[in-house]
């Protein structure tokens, strides 16, 4: 690959990134429309043609493993296992176009 098509590829590939925060954004506040209907209306389920929109407290218990390493540092350690894996970044520099 030349490197003006590798340009153009992490162009497009920033385009597209562009787009999905756009989209994302957009999904969003859709949701946060239906929401905020919900809350008017006092209900937890809305229904439409295929599909069906649920919003209720939950409670979910997790490990605290924060707490957990400050309390018992030594058994957090025993507990700990190297991971090996690989990271891939792309990020746009401030200065270039």
């Amino acid at each position: 690959m030349t490197i003006e098509e590798r340009n153009k590829k992490v162009r497009d590939y920033f385009e597209i990134q562009s787009m999905l925060e756009e989209l994302q954004a957009e999904a969003e506040a859709i949701k946060d429309a239906l929401r905020a209907e919900m809350v008017e209306a006092e209900v937890e389920e809305l229904e439409g043609d295929g599909w069906r929109a649920t919003w209720h407290n939950t409670v979910t218990n997790r490990f605290d493993s924060a707490a957990f390493k400050k309390d018992n540092a030594e058994l957090y350690k025993a507990y700990q296992r190297p991971v090996n894996g690989t990271r891939f970044t792309l990020n746009r520099i401030k200065d270039a176009a």
